[in-house]
């Protein structure tokens, strides 16, 4: 259908107003929600992430794009919801205790929004605790999502992933690092499920545990 290829293009070009337009006028012409998403939207950022993996696009464009995204799915989220259409899975995502960065976490939220996952963010400066109370409050989480950017918050990871062990959690999720200076040794030693380099591998691999 062509207005979905004009909907992917508009997203992987990070034009937000077109992209609204469109979305609004599939709806109009009778397109359902699921094919605006799963035929328009998401392979959209598919193909930005996979070029943004290859260095072919860079952190401005692919931030661009999935803000155009995130704009598209607003629209669809309630639509989607009416028509009971269930999420991927569900999934929690934050920056530890003691950091501030929040642009790789954003950009993995919109990517893995785009993935079809339902994400909430706890946010920067997310203490071992809170990570903990939010998977005690959702019984059908599947996935915990835990970013650092400074090589000194890196312990913090550790200790987030200690505290859902010591809360006897840890075999009812999966847990997810990435960030500047996380490496996938760092991962293996803190007993983590899986890292990633880039926002939109992350988002691969999260569809991936999710649905293991």
């Amino acid at each position: 259908m062509a207005i979905l290829e004009d909907i992917s293009l508009a997203v992987q070009a990070g034009k937000k107003a077109d992209v609204v337009s469109l979305v609004n006028q599939a709806i109009s012409d009778g397109t359902t929600p699921e094919a605006i998403l799963n035929e328009g939207l998401i392979p959209a950022m598919d193909i930005v992430g996979d070029k943004f993996s290859k260095n072919e696009i860079f952190v401005p464009e692919m931030l661009v794009a999935a803000r155009a995204m995130s704009a598209g799915t607003e629209i669809l989220k309630p639509l989607l919801v009416q028509a009971g259409s269930e999420p991927l899975g569900k999934a929690c995502i934050g920056t530890v205790k003691g950091d501030l960065h929040d642009i790789g976490k954003n950009l993995v939220r919109m990517m893995m929004e785009g993935k079809g996952i339902e994400i909430h963010d706890l946010g920067v400066d997310v203490t071992p605790e809170a990570f903990v109370d939010f998977i005690k409050q959702n019984d059908d989480l599947q996935l915990v999502c835990i970013s650092a950017l400074l090589t000194t918050t890196m312990p913090a990871m550790e200790e987030t992933v200690k505290a859902i062990e010591a809360a006897g959690l840890r075999d009812k999720v999966k847990v997810m690092v990435g960030g500047a200076p996380i490496t996938q040794e760092f991962a293996d030693q803190i007993g983590a499920d899986a890292y990633t380099r880039d926002a939109g591998s992350a988002a691969s691999k999260a569809a991936e545990l999710i649905t293991a």
